[in-house]
């Protein structure tokens, strides 16, 4: 994912605290923000995360007249590739499986944010149920304006090597 442009506007901040069940009210209320540490409205930890509607390339993204990938299991007409030609081989699957933030300062509506993605650290480890698992790790760098990073994201994906024993 990279992004050239994410403007965190209060609006967004408010509803994405509302998508998550997050009534706390410096994500919302200025009145109260302002007595808070930070002294203003400032946004959800993960909110970062939201920058991906910014991607029009985000694989998650729906696009309109294509299929995309959803929640079920081939769900809307993408084939999983069980070839063996992917990243972990054989006809394993893939999943998400950490999500890290690290914040060097509050987010907050004026922010403009942009956002560079590079890779981190690979490792593999073998599993009785799965064969192989390649673990890859993902660091994405959120920017503000003046430059300054503001957010360093770490995301870990784990391909198997084959579907798991049941």
């Amino acid at each position: 994912m990279a992004i050239d442009r994410f403007p965190v506007e209060a609006s967004h901040i408010m509803m994405f605290a509302r998508s998550v069940a997050d009534a706390n009210p410096i994500y919302y209320d200025e009145d109260y923000a302002a007595a808070t540490e930070p002294g203003r409205i400032i946004a959800p930890p993960t909110f970062a995360q939201s920058s991906a509607q910014f991607d029009p390339d985000y694989f998650l993204r729906p696009k309109i007249g294509e299929p995309w990938f959803g929640s079920g299991k081939e769900a809307t007409g993408i084939k999983r590739d069980r070839s063996g030609g992917g990243g972990g081989g054989g006809g394993g699957g893939g999943l998400h499986a950490e999500q890290h933030f690290e914040y060097h300062r509050h987010i907050g509506p004026g922010d403009v944010l942009s956002a560079t993605v590079k890779p981190g650290k690979t490792w593999e480890k073998q599993s009785k149920r799965a064969g192989k698992l390649v673990f890859s790790e993902t660091v994405t760098e959120y920017r503000d304006q003046n430059g300054e990073l503001v957010i360093t994201a770490r995301g870990v994906g784990v391909r198997t090597e084959r579907p798991v024993d049941q």
